[in-house]
């Protein structure tokens, strides 16, 4: 078997804000495996300033799996704690040389029937007038989940644009989530909670930091609004370790992304924990081209979780990879009748 890996710059349609600046490209990386003339790809997605192995080695870290792809996906998965985004992009090349269509990782009615998945609309940062344009887009689009991200505006902006939607659409009409990427000063967060909670809001992604374990344990005590966890998951991949953070904090929710928690079975880990303490999850990509976004689509539907997930990132990029992946009223589908075009991939394995 060889491997080999290949770094991949996404260029976003237009800048997309978050309350970490805005994002004009997205470097990604694939690990390409051959074995007798068959061909798996994974993708091993970074996102700068958040991935927990966005470090200066890592281009090295991905040389050294190519170099040791003999000790196999179990071993490589154990050896990568610290690289949770090569550990998801093992996991899927290995899938993919095993799989007889080199895309189909996981049979489903997803890939076999078109049974769809219902996703969010996500509304990136900006000023008024585009947040508006994007929520009115979405909603002639199908979308009847919208998440939008707050926290790099004004809030009392983003607050007025919150209530414009629920001047025209009731809670049982449209879910609204926000994401926040940990941008309310902690003394600021409950009393900014109780204002988005009169708005009703289905939930808030990261009120405050991570690694404020106590302050956020005490913000989910007291919340008028369900707290779902995200960056506080990054960076623990110890089992022992994630227990005990559910068991402090007890979040509502928590958010995964395979690409930033050790990929499919370090997804799983989560998964299990969380149902042990009752807290509810959904599935969210990372901003990864439609190699990845298949991968986490394909898997996500087998959990046969119904609330939306945070799926539909694959259209941002100008020069992403043609795939059966179609939004469609709300919600993604695999379309059998729309092939991968794969002149790119096939020029990344060369």
């Amino acid at each position: 078997m060889k491997a080999n890996c290949k770094k991949y710059i996404l260029d976003f349609k237009r800048p997309s804000g978050t309350s970490r600046g805005v994002l004009t490209q997205k470097e990604t990386w694939f690990l390409i495996l051959e074995d007798n003339g068959k061909e798996g790809i994974g993708e091993c997605g970074l996102l700068k300033g958040l991935s927990f192995d966005d470090v200066p080695d890592y281009k090295e870290k991905l040389r050294w799996t190519c170099d040791h792809i003999h000790l196999g996906k179990d071993t490589l998965w154990e050896q990568l704690k610290a690289f949770p985004s090569i550990q998801f992009g093992v996991e899927q090349a290995f899938l993919s040389l095993e799989s007889e269509d080199s895309f189909e990782l996981f049979s489903s009615d997803f890939t076999r029937k078109e049974s769809p998945i219902a996703i969010n609309g996500l509304i990136w940062m900006g000023d008024e007038v585009f947040m508006l344009s994007q929520i009115q887009k979405k909603l002639k689009e199908g979308f009847r989940c919208i998440k939008m991200k707050i926290g790099a505006v004004d809030f009392d902006t983003e607050v007025a644009i919150l209530k414009s939607i629920r001047r025209t659409y009731s809670e049982e009409q449209i879910e609204l989530r926000v994401d926040a990427n940990g941008a309310f000063p902690i003394s600021e967060a409950l009393d900014k909670l109780k204002i988005l909670a009169d708005l009703g809001i289905h939930s808030i992604e990261q009120p405050i930091r991570p690694g404020n374990v106590l302050r956020m344990k005490n913000l989910c005590a007291q919340t008028p609004l369900d707290i779902a966890l995200d960056e506080e998951l990054i960076g623990i991949s110890d089992a022992t370790q994630k227990e005990k953070l559910l068991q402090t904090i007890q979040p509502q929710y928590i958010i995964l992304k395979p690409s930033l928690v050790g990929g499919f079975k370090g997804s799983m880990e989560w998964i299990h924990l969380a149902e042990k303490y009752n807290i509810s999850w959904w599935i969210t990509s990372a901003l990864e081209s439609n190699i990845g976004l298949n991968a986490i689509a394909q898997w996500t539907f087998t959990l046969n979780n119904q609330l939306p997930q945070g799926l539909g990132t694959g259209s941002l990029y100008i020069n992403n990879f043609d795939s059966p992946l179609q939004v469609a009223a709300g919600k993604l589908y695999y379309r059998r009748n729309q092939n991968w075009k794969t002149d790119l991939i096939k020029e990344l394995c060369i």
